[in-house]
């Protein structure tokens, strides 16, 4: 049950595209508040659609500043045409590159890259994790909530309509939920997946006016007092093939 006694609300961003570190994370830094950063490490160094993707240092600098870092499959998968073994070994992919990348980093909180998954998958992923954020909603969640699907609000939809992401703002405010955004880069020139630093650095200073606790998704798990995770339990063998860190493994990219 979604109820806090303050509402909350997380930035999140998908994929890791560079800006949203340098430019999103120093937004969020200047009002003393933290997001989650959903990375698939296969991504490391490259350039896709949603512009430079993120860098070794990176990935440490993110966790000095109080972020999150969540999990997003190693590969970029898509979330509803990816055989669900072969989801779930990506998983795994991206949970064993953290370890060798970070020391003693862990995730502890997904999101469906590109669109939502089957039902089998989403079955599959959610004893990884404590919760996982879906793409879909673009509302606030409140009352009984799926943990393993839970709503966000994508701020790229919403770059032209500033008042609508205040009016969501609002309702989160007076409803007492958890409202979760999302975006990709933030840039004076965004690509379409992502917003530009001035609406962004609008949309942060409105949260916080709001009176709603701004936090990571896994610290507002905690404030709602959600179970541990449970221990990941592989039901397939997993095979390191092609878990190759500097950015060239394969993995395919239809959109953020």
């Amino acid at each position: 049950m979604i109820s806090p006694t303050r509402p909350l609300i997380s930035f999140t961003f998908d994929d890791f595209p560079r800006s949203a570190l340098l430019a999103g994370g120093a937004i969020l830094n200047h009002f003393g508040v933290a997001g989650t950063y959903y990375v698939s490490l296969g991504l490391l160094g490259k350039s896709e659609p949603s512009g430079e993707m993120f860098v070794l240092r990176d990935l440490t600098m993110l966790l000095e500043q109080g972020h999150e870092l969540g999990c997003h499959t190693f590969s970029h998968c898509h979330s509803w045409e990816t055989d669900r073994r072969a989801f779930e070994e990506s998983i795994l992919q991206n949970r064993t590159a953290l370890s060798r990348l970070v020391a003693g980093a862990a995730f502890r909180t997904f999101s469906y890259p590109i669109c939502p998954p089957r039902p089998l998958t989403k079955a599959a992923v959610a004893k990884y994790f404590l919760c996982c954020r879906g793409n879909t909603g673009q509302t606030l969640n409140v009352g009984t909530a799926d943990l393993s699907q839970l709503f966000a609000y994508f701020l790229e939809k919403s770059s032209h309509k500033i008042q609508a992401v205040k009016e969501v703002i609002d309702r989160n405010r007076q409803r007492r939920g958890w409202l979760i955004f999302a975006t990709h880069d933030i840039s004076d020139t965004p690509t379409p997946f992502g917003c530009t630093s001035e609406f962004f650095e609008e949309v942060v200073q409105y949260a916080v006016n709001s009176g709603a606790r701004i936090l990571p998704v896994v610290r507002a798990l905690e404030v709602l007092g959600a179970a541990q995770a449970q221990q990941p339990v592989s039901p397939i063998a997993h095979r390191p093939t092609a878990e190759r860190l500097d950015g060239q493994a394969s993995g395919s990219f239809d959109r953020p």
